[in-house]
Formats: C-alpha cells, sequence, structure tokens
C-alpha cells in the first residue's frame, strides 16, 4: 500500500480550506484518510498554517510520500528541513 500525504480540500465555493491527510494513493482526494495532520488555510494574510510537526515527521520517517503542495507546505511548518545551497 503506497501511503501519501496530500491536501483535502473542504469549505465553500471559491473559499478553499485544505486539511493536511494521511491517506492511501488510490483513494479519492476528498475520500477516506488514515490520519489528520493539521490544517492549511490559504485565504488569510499570511496563510494560516496548523501542523502536528512531530506525527508529520513519524509518517514520513515511515515511508509516506508528500505531493508536491503537501511538501511546500510542511517545509514552511517545520515538519521537513530544506538544504540551504
Amino acid at each position: 500500500m503506497a501511503v501519501k500525504i496530500r491536501l483535502t480540500r473542504m469549505g465553500d465555493k471559491k473559499a478553499p480550506f485544505y486539511r493536511v491527510v494521511v491517506a492511501d494513493s488510490r483513494s479519492p482526494r476528498d475520500g477516506k484518510y488514515i490520519d489528520l495532520l493539521g490544517t492549511y488555510n490559504p485565504l488569510t494574510n499570511p496563510a494560516e498554517i496548523k501542523i502536528d510537526n512531530e506525527k508529520a515527521k513519524t509518517w514520513l520517517k515511515n515511508g509516506a510520500l508528500p505531493t508536491e503542495t503537501a511538501k511546500s507546505v510542511l517545509v514552511k511548518s517545520g515538519a521537513i528541513e530544506t538544504e540551504n545551497k
């Protein structure tokens, strides 16, 4: 089973709000998920990010692969350290 860290869309029309979740890669975008890591609200200025970094690091260590958008959210929250070159 391939496990991914990705965003599920919540909120109203033209007012998106996202949950950062761990899900099976075969499940639909807004379908069943394994674990909830936090939330992401891009409409506020600056964007509001609430992530449980310890839980995210545990999932990453166990082999969960983040999508591109989820990876950028995790970097901003501090769950993933980037190399400064």
